[in-house]
């Protein structure tokens, strides 16, 4: 396990350097593609999410959510993604809005900085981005 310290430019310098930014996107989606059919449906974005568990733990403390209610804030974030309401969400679409939300990141934290334990197989975005800082200042 270790520690990064990162803050709003960490986030944004990522999301800025393309290459770098598609390249973890794309790995991401690919991961998430499960059938490999080249898009995402919506029980394949559904599961990603569910295993995020943001939706049913605050601050790390499980809480209560009816599935109905569950069910319909999926379905909000897959009709997020799915800008063309083809009932499908393609790479570019979801490209797109996993930049809108790492630029909310990064908003969110403006220039304080956060520390965040990760572990080492982590491959989220967020540790991406404080490994491409780590990169630049070796």
């Amino acid at each position: 396990m270790g520690v990064v310290i990162i803050d709003g430019s960490t986030v944004r310098d990522f999301v800025s350097n393309e290459e770098h930014f598609n390249k973890s996107v794309d790995e991401k989606f690919s991961s998430l593609d499960l059938n490999r059919d080249g898009v995402l449906s919506r029980s394949e974005l559904r599961k990603a999410f569910e295993s995020f568990r943001l939706l049913e733990t605050h601050f790390g403390v499980d809480v209560a959510t009816a599935p109905e209610e569950l069910a319909r804030l999926y379905d909000s974030i897959f009709e997020k993604f799915d800008c063309d309401g083809s009932e499908s969400v393609d790479l570019e679409e979801f490209r797109s809005e996993m930049r809108k939300i790492m630029l909310a990141i990064a908003d969110g934290l403006g220039s304080s900085p956060i520390q965040m334990a990760l572990e080492d197989d982590d491959e989220s975005l967020l540790k991406q981005a404080a490994d491409l800082e780590a990169s630049k200042n070796q």
